[in-house]
Formats: C-alpha cells, sequence, structure tokens
C-alpha cells in the first residue's frame, strides 16, 4: 500500500488508470464471491482517496463511487455495510476542486432504502438501518454546503432523506426497550438507529438555509398525515421540538407557516387532526418566542380564528359538508369541542410569546372579529344564525380571555384603547350570561396588574383586611386619566350588569373581583367616592326592586353591597366609617343574615321572601357615610348625590334585541355623557 500510494502521489494522471483497474478486480471479485480481495481493494480505494487531493481526483472518485455503487447493489448486509462506510470516509474529505457534474441520486435512494431495512435478524436490521443513517449524513454533508454540487434540498431528495430518518425516529425496536447491563449500556446507547436518526435530523436542519425550510418541512408533515401520527400527538410533537431547536432562530416563523397552512389544508380532516396539529403548533410557538413569529403575527391569528369559526359550523351541522350527518353528530360535536379548546389554548400560547405592543393589537384584531349584526340581519339568519353568533361570540372571547391573561401592561390607557372598549363593554350588556361573565372576566384580567383577582374569589365581609395581604401602589397619573376618561362608562356597566335577572352567584363573584380592583389598582379620592356612590345604587336596585328581581338576585346585590363596603371602609381606614359598615354588618347578622354573603352566596342559600319589610338599621345609609366620610376630607357633595345612569339609555338598553343595536346605542351615549356630566 505504501509504495501503491508513492507511485500515485509522484504520478497523479495515472490516479485514474489505478481507480478503473482497482474496479475493475472489485466488480470481478464480488461476482466471484471473492470477499477476502474484496476488502483489500475497498482499503486500498480508501487508502489512495484519503492520500491524494491533486486535480485528478475527480476520475478517481468516479471509479471509487461505482465501486461503492456495486457493493450496495449486493444482498449481502457485510458489503453494503463496507460500502457505506467508504463513502462515509469519502463524504468527510474536502475536495480542492469538487466535481460539479457527479450525481448522487442513486446513494440518496440506497441509503434511504438500508434506513427502512426489514432484514429478519434484529442484529442486522440494526446495523444495516444504522449504515443507512450514516450513509444519508454522509450525502448531505458531501452536498449540503456546495450549491453548484448536486442540490440536496431538492424535493426529490428530501421526501427520501427525511422519512426516513423520521421513520427510525418513531420506530423503536424491542430490543432497544429491553434494559441493558451496565457495561453494555454506553455501547448500546451509541448504536440506537433512533438516537442516530435525531442527530442527523438535527444536523440536516441546521444546515438549512432560509430558501430550504419548506422542501425540509414538508416531509415531516406529509409522513405525519399518512401514517396518522397527528393523534396521539406525542410523536408529532417530538419532531417539531427537534425542528424548532435544530433550525436557525430567525426562521423559526417558516415553521409556524407551514403548520398553518398545513392546518388549513386540513380543514375538513377529523377535529382530533385538526386538535393534534394545533397542539403541535402551540409548542412550536412557545420555542419560537423572544418575537420570531415574524411579520405573519396577525396571519397566525387569523388563521386559528377562521378554523375556530369553521369548527363552530361543523359542531352545528354535525357535517363538514352542507348535509346533517345525524349518526355521527354526538362524536363530532364533542371532537369539535376539544379542537376549539385546543385552538383557544394554542391562541394563548402564541399571544405569551409576543411582545406587550403586539399582545395589544391582537386583541384589538379578535375583538374586532366578534359578530355584532344589526338586529335585522339577526331576524334574518334565524336561530340557525343565532346559535351561530352566539357560539362565535362565547369562542372568541374565550379567546381573548387567554390573551389577556398574560397580558401585563402598567399603563391601562395603552392596554385598553377607547375603541377596544367601547366594543368589549358592549358585549358586557348583552342578555346572555356566559357572553357577560366572559367580558367581566376579561376586564378583570386587564385591572389585576398585582395579582390580588384570586384574593376575592369568594365574597365575604372579613373583618381583618391586613390577612388577604393585599398588593397595593399608590395610583399613577396614567390611571387617573384613564378613570377621568372611561370611569363613568365602567360604572354605568357594572350598574346595568348587576340589574341583570341572569346573573348567578358566578356574576357577583366576579362584579365583587372588578369593583374591588378597581378600588386598589385604579382608585383615587374622587374614584372611590364614585364607587361608594355606585354600590349605594345597586343597594338601592334590590331595595326598591322596580325590575321585578328574584329574591336570590335581591339577596346577592344586598350581599354584594355588604361585603364591598366592609373591605373598602377598611382600606380609606376612616374609624367612623368602618364602625357605621361593622354596625349595619352586625344587625345583618342579628336581624337578616340573608343579606349577606354568608349566607347567600352558597351551595343552598338561605333567602327571605319578605324583603319589601326590612327596617331601616339593616341599610347603608348615603347620609351617613357622606357625613362620616366628609368630616375626613372627602368630597362631601359628591358622596351625597345618588349615582342615577341616564334613564334613556337604562330604558333602551332593557328592550334590546341585539348586540348591534347595544353597540349604536352605546356610541350615542358615550357621544353624550362624558365624565364632566356625571353627577
Amino acid at each position: 500500500m505504501e509504495k501503491l500510494t508513492f507511485y500515485a502521489l509522484s504520478a497523479p494522471e495515472k490516479l485514474d488508470r489505478i481507480g478503473a483497474y482497482l474496479s475493475e478486480r472489485l466488480i470481478r471479485d464480488v461476482s466471484r464471491h471473492r470477499y477476502g480481495y474484496v476488502c483489500i481493494a475497498m482499503e486500498a480505494l480508501d487508502q489512495l482517496l484519503m492520500a491524494c487531493h491533486c486535480q485528478s481526483i475527480n476520475l478517481f472518485v468516479e471509479s471509487f463511487l461505482k465501486m461503492v455503487a456495486k457493493l450496495l447493489e449486493s444482498e449481502k448486509p457485510n458489503l453494503q455495510i463496507l460500502g457505506t462506510n467508504s463513502f462515509v470516509k469519502f463524504a468527510n474529505i474536502e475536495e480542492d476542486t469538487p466535481s460539479y457534474h457527479r450525481s448522487y441520486d442513486f446513494f440518496v435512494s440506497r441509503f434511504s432504502e438500508m434506513c427502512h431495512s426489514s432484514h429478519d435478524d434484529l442484529d442486522i436490521r440494526t446495523k444495516i438501518r444504522m449504515s443507512g443513517i450514516k450513509g444519508l449524513q454522509g450525502v448531505v454533508r458531501k452536498t449540503v454546503n456546495d450549491e453548484l454540487q448536486a442540490n440536496i434540498w431538492d424535493p426529490q431528495h428530501m421526501d427520501k432523506i427525511v422519512p426516513s430518518l423520521l421513520f427510525n425516529l418513531q420506530h423503536v425496536e424491542e430490543a432497544e426497550s429491553r434494559s441493558p447491563s451496565p457495561l453494555q449500556a454506553t455501547e448500546k446507547e451509541k448504536e440506537s438507529p433512533t438516537e442516530l436518526a435525531e442527530r442527523c435530523l438535527r444536523e440536516l436542519l441546521g444546515r438549512a438555509a432560509y430558501g430550504n425550510i419548506k422542501n425540509a418541512i414538508k416531509p415531516v408533515l406529509i409522513h405525519l398525515d399518512n401514517h396518522s401520527l397527528w393523534e396521539p400527538k406525542i410523536f408529532a410533537t417530538c419532531c417539531f421540538r427537534i425542528i424548532m431547536y435544530s433550525i436557525q432562530p430567525q426562521h423559526s416563523h417558516l415553521v409556524i407557516q407551514q403548520l398553518l397552512g398545513h392546518l388549513d389544508a386540513n380543514s375538513k380532516s377529523a377535529a382530533t387532526v385538526r386538535a393534534g396539529i394545533v397542539e403541535v403548533l402551540s409548542e412550536a410557538a412557545v420555542i419560537a418566542a423572544s418575537g420570531s413569529v415574524g411579520p405573519t403575527v396577525l396571519e397566525v391569528f387569523n388563521t386559528l380564528l377562521r378554523q375556530l369559526r369553521l369548527s363552530i359550523d361543523y359542531a352545528l351541522t354535525g357535517s363538514y359538508d352542507c348535509g346533517a350527518g345525524v349518526s355521527t353528530k354526538i362524536i363530532k360535536e364533542h371532537e369539535e369541542r376539544m379542537f376549539q379548546e385546543a385552538v383557544i389554548k394554542t391562541i394563548g400560547s402564541f399571544a405569551s410569546t409576543l411582545p406587550t405592543y403586539q399582545q395589544s393589537e391582537v386583541m384589538v384584531f379578535i375583538m374586532n372579529k366578534v359578530p355584532l349584526p344589526s338586529s335585522q340581519q339577526s331576524i334574518e339568519a334565524g336561530k340557525a344564525g343565532e346559535n351561530r353568533n352566539r357560539l362565535t361570540q362565547i369562542m372568541l372571547l374565550k379567546s381573548l380571555l387567554q390573551v389577556s391573561v398574560g397580558f401585563q401592561c402598567s399603563n391601562m390607557l395603552t392596554a385598553l384603547p377607547s375603541a377596544f372598549l367601547d366594543r368589549l363593554l358592549s358585549s358586557a350588556l348583552m342578555e346572555d350570561a356566559e357572553i357577560r361573565l366572559f367580558v367581566l372576566e376579561i376586564l378583570i384580567s386587564f385591572i389585576d396588574r398585582h395579582g390580588n383577582r384570586q384574593k376575592f374569589s369568594t365574597i365575604s365581609t372579613i373583618s381583618d383586611i391586613s390577612v388577604l395581604k393585599l398588593k397595593v401602589d399608590k395610583c399613577s397619573r396614567q390611571d387617573t386619566v384613564f378613570m377621568k376618561k372611561h370611569g363613568q362608562q365602567l360604572y354605568r356597566h357594572i350598574y346595568l350588569i348587576c340589574k341583570e335577572e341572569s346573573n348567578v352567584q358566578a356574576h357577583y363573584e366576579a362584579l365583587y373581583s372588578m369593583l374591588m380592583l378597581i378600588s386598589i389598582e385604579l382608585a383615587n379620592e374622587e374614584v372611590m367616592v364614585d364607587l361608594i356612590r355606585l354600590v349605594l345604587a345597586v343597594q338601592e336596585i334590590a331595595q326598591i326592586n322596580e325590575d321585578n328581581l328574584t329574591a336570590y338576585n335581591r339577596c346577592a346585590l344586598f350581599a354584594l353591597g355588604a361585603a364591598y363596603l366592609n373591605l373598602i371602609s377598611q382600606l380609606t381606614t376612616v374609624p367612623t366609617f368602618c364602625q357605621h359598615i361593622h354596625e349595619v354588618i352586625q344587625m345583618r347578622q342579628k336581624e337578616a343574615p340573608y343579606l349577606l354573603p354568608e349566607d347567600v352566596f352558597v351551595e343552598r342559600p338561605r333567602l327571605s321572601k319578605s324583603l319589601d319589610r326590612l327596617g331601616p338599621e339593616v341599610f347603608f345609609w348615603q347620609s351617613k357615610i357622606s357625613e362620616v366620610l366628609g368630616g375626613s376630607g372627602y368630597n362631601s357633595d359628591r358622596l351625597s348625590t345618588p349615582y342615577i345612569p341616564q334613564l334613556t339609555d337604562e330604558d333602551r338598553l332593557s328592550k334590546r334585541k341585539s348586540i348591534g343595536e347595544t353597540i349604536s346605542l352605546q356610541v350615542e351615549v358615550e357621544s353624550r355623557n362624558s365624565p364632566e356630566r356625571e353627577q
């Protein structure tokens, strides 16, 4: 070998003839089953290849590749492995003058076949598959960095390479799952086709340039489709976790786009398949954080919201087309509901990765998608249309809630722009109790910036506010401006929601949380006075009962007022105010416990039908509160003025028929009901 190598280096023009001779000998030895000579010939070729880097190497390589191909064509596993090992050595050589007409098509096809080996002997099968993966790794290394060589990123190659790697990634042999002995463990781990396939896939994706990502990802999606691997989603999630961590971070949004496109392409697939794609999308979004969702942020949410609306239609009709399939409707409804929840969760995951300004844009975008039909359109749409509108409203508000929960913004003016707030509050005036509750929850998540929400989850009259360990900051200038601009609008909606007969315990708990959070997060002295006036007006709703509310609704409003005034009196730290509130609560405990939260907000509320015969001692009196707070520097004139929303607003809202009617009214009311005109 030393003499041959010296001769080849001394006379490089002879190298191609040496290669041709060795190739001819090897082919003859293979056909005559002289495998010892075959090994010698390959060893000679390997050593010559490693030693020579002259310009004539290209002709020699042609002979070398012809011999490797001959070995790979053999049915003998040992020859296939020998050929692969030689090819891998060749792949690791950096040639001085690479050949641009050399083709690797055969090697891609053959190595891919070896990756799918189904040899009867488990050890041999594992070795062949390992060789196939190593061979593909070699092809990639040889071609990926030089675009003038065979383009390995072409779909014809990627459609073979990627599925072969995924097949081995997915296919864990029984032998591998058996626990090896401690001495064998390290060696066994190295021999795992699964691990080698993962390493090869990571290397391939890590080398992918911007223009090649699509060709690398498409075969993954097709493989997952063909093998029904979206459900369960474990393998699909594993694949995309590898992909997202392997590609260059600036390309992450391309993968997201591919998944979104695939979701659209599967819009008529089973809900379980769509749910799998969406959940994988959710995982990918979290990894693609740091704002790399790219310029397509709203496109992402547009696709998800479109899928949400399609799913609602499928659930209502029981069919992916216009016809209704009665026999499968129940199953589809259940599956579609799971899909809808997956979409909503994904919307939240995406939003949590975005910077604050983009989260704000997303919330405005979602809110603008909430259907607000005019009353005529609602009538024309009929009952099916109303159902569709209602379900869409609920799903979009759920999505908005998911985004708002992770939204952190110190400036309320930025967090809740006027157009967004108007549109959101118009939904709060719907007769649908579920929609009203979602709106309250969304508002609460915006207002609660210090995590105090959970401390108000149950309504009670606690004697010492310090046990709640509230986080309280001084009201900022921006908060003061926000309340000056929108305070009266919020109070009016709280007041009108309190008058709804369809309210249940969850509504009163949300109202209580909202009142308390406004008091802690946004209240200066003026806001505090207005909130006390508002709660006293709510007490009057229950007391006078012009709206014919049920005994439960009336008791709930009395209890809500007691719980709020109990805490607010302790926040103001005015002893005479605390004393008045405490006296009324004590009187209620003796005479009318059904006016306190401890009796009302329980599994079996203890109510009274004789609410019209209550004595004055169980009520909180505006005159008394005005007197005690006025003595401590609060605005007694404002305190003594009852809170009364404009009657036209109240009367017309009570007769509303649709959300559209409500919003047109809202615009009209806001234009003439500015904070300055509110008493």
